[in-house]
């Protein structure tokens, strides 16, 4: 994609390309701008990570004592260590609400069709959006992860399984923004965009080893939780952590967790980045 300037006789001068190219020079110029936009709304910051605190500590000391681990299912300790991850998880996928709202109410209020209008390559909105929610999102995971030392979770691997821990989870969040993107662009208003970004993400979430492990849920819907992407991530984050896992069966993605995690992952970039910038290109104001 050509750029260029006037010079002061009125002769277009071409603007040099940057060495790394249009779309990632055009991706964090949008990155910033949505950044800004994110951290001059403290409120929003302060409510997004007061939600899975609050889902933390519920099901920690509330529905604890009731799930707990161990023989007899009595021990709540062990419980909390096996829940951390999941909560970590969970709300990670919570999180794609952030680009399926705001990619809506961008789209509504025109603001996508003066962004085409500009020279700047078509995925730079989107990666840059994608890229602001991740950073809230990395935020969110460490204040969790706060919460959970101080109710008695802890990483007994050391730091380079939690580094790799870590890593697959933003990898993931990273993915789902993309999702989000794809969903919004494709509703009508942000009022829409909030309701349909709940309806799937309540079974992906909850219907998963989050919260239980996959052995206590009935047999016809266990394949279903086994090969769920939020179930092989909290698996593989609580193997990495060295956090207890519960009863693991012999499926796949039981077996190889980190595996299936990282292809999960890298599925979901190959299918949803390209769709999402299609739709990008196509969608109109509303």
């Amino acid at each position: 994609m050509a750029v260029t300037t006037s010079s002061p006789a009125g002769m277009p001068v071409p603007v040099p390309r940057p060495f790394y190219g249009w779309a990632l020079h055009d991706g964090i110029v949008t990155t910033r701008r949505f950044m800004l936009q994110t951290w001059r709304v403290p409120e929003l910051i302060f409510y997004g990570l007061v939600q899975p605190v609050i889902f933390l500590v519920l099901f920690a000391y509330v529905f604890g004592g009731a799930i707990g681990l161990g023989p007899g299912g009595a021990d709540a300790s062990l419980y909390r260590e096996f829940l951390v991850p999941g909560v970590l998880v969970q709300n990670l996928a919570f999180a794609v609400m952030g680009p399926t709202v705001g990619s809506a109410a961008d789209a509504g209020k025109g603001i996508m069709d003066r962004f085409r209008s500009l020279p700047m390559a078509p995925s730079a909105v989107l990666s840059g959006r994608t890229v602001a929610e991740l950073a809230r999102g990395i935020l969110t995971l460490l204040v969790v992860m706060g919460v959970g030392l101080a109710i008695g979770w802890r990483v007994h691997n050391g730091f380079l399984p939690w580094l790799a821990a870590f890593g697959l989870m933003v990898f993931f969040a990273y993915a789902l923004t993309w999702v989000g993107c794809w969903v919004g662009l494709g509703m009508p208003n942000e009022q829409v965009a909030s309701t349909a970004g709940l309806i799937w993400l309540f079974p992906v979430t909850f219907i998963s080893s989050a919260f239980v492990p996959v052995t206590s849920m009935p047999t016809w819907l266990q394949p279903f939780a086994q090969w769920n992407p939020v179930s092989t991530l909290s698996h593989a984050s609580r193997d990495l952590f060295g956090n207890p896992v519960g009863v693991i069966g012999t499926s796949f993605p039981e077996q190889h967790a980190v595996l299936v995690s990282i292809l999960w992952s890298v599925a979901l970039l190959l299918v949803f980045v390209p769709l999402s910038v299609r739709k990008y290109r196509r969608s109109q104001v509303r």
